[in-house]
């Protein structure tokens, strides 16, 4: 039976990524680990191109995290999101209310990301029991405005705060166990569905000089980092202790025994720049809380707090889940 959540790193490279060779001329780049944006050059700016399902938020959020989930990791690699496909696969027990309100959503939150929803399908199957959605997102990127790639001694930034979205899910998913929390942290977690957008930070990144930028998902900060070091052929060094994690975040997670350094965070963005605090300081001064963690360094293996960092493994909110049930990202 195979493990919830994405497959393990050398899995996918093996079983998956490896099989894919470019063939035209218009792609740019191949399916790789810790890269999520395929680029294409036809002619005038470069399209940039991503894909994300979503697989058991509640239907009340859908739609949001459907838009900002897609339009984040085509911000990640410093392109500007214009617009979306969305395939909306609905379960026999579901309604037409719930369809409609999922697309109320899905247009909400377009119109707050400044994208449009170009297209795409709506099916009712029974290989689904609940609600899932699929995105591709259409992105543009000026050619002069290209990623160069992270560096050795380049310093990594992180903005917001670790397990945006997984502090969310826990509050809205998990209530009977968190009767130990205190109230005004629960509506502190609620109120965090508001901060998934990394589309902002990134172009504050952009124009401060970002080399590479990495969206914080599945595995968390930790997971994105070891993510970042891989794809720009280099490593990481972080130092835990200038992580923020918000007050609410670590009592949710202290109350289910996870660690919040590795739970889904859509919605923080690893930046890798030369000039850290400048970058930092732009950030705060547009109202978006950041932090430098760290800093790339040369070779294979990566480091927290001096300790070797493993490869992203299962997210920690699949073990809140049992065995025939799945959740997503």
């Amino acid at each position: 039976m195979l493990r919830l959540g994405k497959l393990d790193n050398d899995d996918l490279d093996r079983l998956v990524l490896k099989k894919f060779r470019r063939v035209r001329p218009e792609s740019l780049s191949s399916p790789t680990i810790g890269q999520d944006c395929a680029m294409l050059d036809l002619g005038g700016d470069l399209v940039a191109l991503s894909c994300d399902p979503i697989t058991s938020a509640s239907i009340a959020h859908l739609g949001r995290l459907t838009v900002h989930v897609s339009c984040n990791d085509a911000a990640a690699a410093g392109a500007e999101p214009v617009g979306l496909l969305v395939t909306l696969l609905m379960p026999q027990t579901g309604t037409m209310e719930q369809i409609s309100r999922i697309a109320d959503d899905l247009s909400a939150a377009a119109r707050l990301a400044n994208v449009d929803i170009l297209g795409g399908h709506t099916e009712v199957t029974d290989a689904v029991t609940r609600a899932v959605t699929s995105a591709t997102v259409v992105a543009r990127q000026p050619r002069d405005r290209a990623l160069r790639g992270m560096r050795p001694d380049d310093e990594i930034v992180m903005t917001k705060w670790v397990a945006v979205e997984g502090t969310t899910i826990l509050a809205e998913d998990f209530p009977d166990r968190l009767s130990g929390v205190p109230g005004e942290l629960i509506e502190s977690a609620h109120a965090l569905s508001g901060f998934l957008s990394i589309v902002p930070e990134s172009r504050i990144a952009m124009r401060h000089g970002a080399c590479a930028m990495h969206d914080v998902t599945e595995g968390g900060v930790l997971g994105a980092a070891w993510e970042l070091g891989f794809a720009n052929a280099c490593a990481v060094e972080i130092d835990t202790d200038r992580i923020p994690v918000r007050k609410d975040t670590r009592a949710l997670c202290a109350a289910l025994s996870l660690d919040p350094l590795r739970l889904i965070g859509s919605g923080s963005l690893l930046i890798a720049v030369k000039d850290g605090g400048a970058l930092v300081s732009a950030l705060e001064k547009e109202g978006i809380p950041a932090a430098c963690i760290g800093r790339a360094i040369e070779g294979k293996t990566s480091f927290a707090d001096g300790a070797p960092l493993d490869e992203p493994h299962a997210d920690e909110l699949y073990r809140l889940y049992g065995r025939d049930e799945q959740h997503d990202v």
